[in-house]
């Protein structure tokens, strides 16, 4: 794990769109696994300025989300696939196709159908090679994807229940009404998660740093989800000040950054 820390959240966006231009430029397999959530827009609006300059399209990719609410009507502004849609596709934004954007089927009944998503939703990225390269972010209380904490290590895409904590912190994206939050999703499982061949994961802003610090440097448990990533090969985590005020080897963090970079 090699950790990056940037002065603010502009500087995250920038260091991270590069690498994940350089690295899916050198992709066999040019699929990419995105994520939602206020954390990657930054990354998404410099792939935007670098696709309109001629220096990156996702025109021969496919993308993956990572998770999807139950319960929204096909088409709602905060499903992640509308968001996904606004952030990504077309050749307005990065080029990518929308047939080409994968996300898992929400609209379906709970718990058989929504079951049977989850199953297809797996399969579906197995059969097509896989995920080269994975965006993540992280919740307060340590999930990545939707995978709350006490979720199994090695869990494959599933049906869950969202957390209290996040949906209150989802809410602002629902008029703040806590009520209009979905209470299940589907989600790639942790296990899902780890079988990418690169992970990159953005966190900014002082909320995030208990998280950060526990994932990075804590001990690998399911109290915190994203702490499984310290078992992977290959994985970036690009945070800024705020988010990096609670990692106690930062000195390490810094040379192991600029010399394995």
């Amino acid at each position: 794990m090699k950790v990056g820390v940037f002065t603010d959240e502009a500087a995250v966006a920038k260091a991270a769109a590069a690498y994940l231009m350089e690295t899916m430029d050198a992709a066999t397999v040019c699929n990419l696994g995105v994520a939602t959530g206020s954390t990657p827009l930054p990354l998404y609006a410099e792939l935007r300025a670098a696709h309109a300059d001629g220096k990156f399209s996702l025109a021969k990719a496919k993308a993956f989300a990572l998770d999807e609410y139950i319960g929204l009507e096909f088409g709602h502004s905060e499903s992640y696939r509308k968001v996904l849609q606004n952030e990504l596709v077309g050749a307005d934004k990065v080029g990518l196709a929308d047939e080409n954007l994968f996300t898992p089927n929400g609209n379906v009944d709970v718990p058989v159908g929504a079951r049977e998503a989850a199953d297809a939703y797996d399969a579906l990225i197995r059969d097509n090679g896989g995920v080269h390269l994975q965006i993540l972010g992280i919740g307060s209380n340590g999930h990545i994807g939707f995978n709350e904490p006490g979720t199994s290590l090695s869990s494959r895409t599933h049906v869950d229940a969202l957390a209290r904590q996040t949906r209150e912190d989802n809410a602002r994206f629902f008029d703040g009404d806590l009520g209009k939050v979905p209470e299940m999703c589907i989600t790639q499982g942790l296990g899902t998660i780890l079988e990418a061949e690169h992970i990159m994961l953005i966190a900014t802003g002082a909320a995030k740093a208990h998280a950060i610090a526990q994932a990075v440097e804590g001990p690998i448990s399911s109290a915190c989800p994203a702490s499984i990533l310290q078992m992977h090969p290959s994985v970036r985590v690009y945070v800024d000040e705020a988010a990096a005020a609670n990692l106690s080897g930062r000195d390490m963090h810094a040379v192991r950054w600029e010399v394995l970079a």
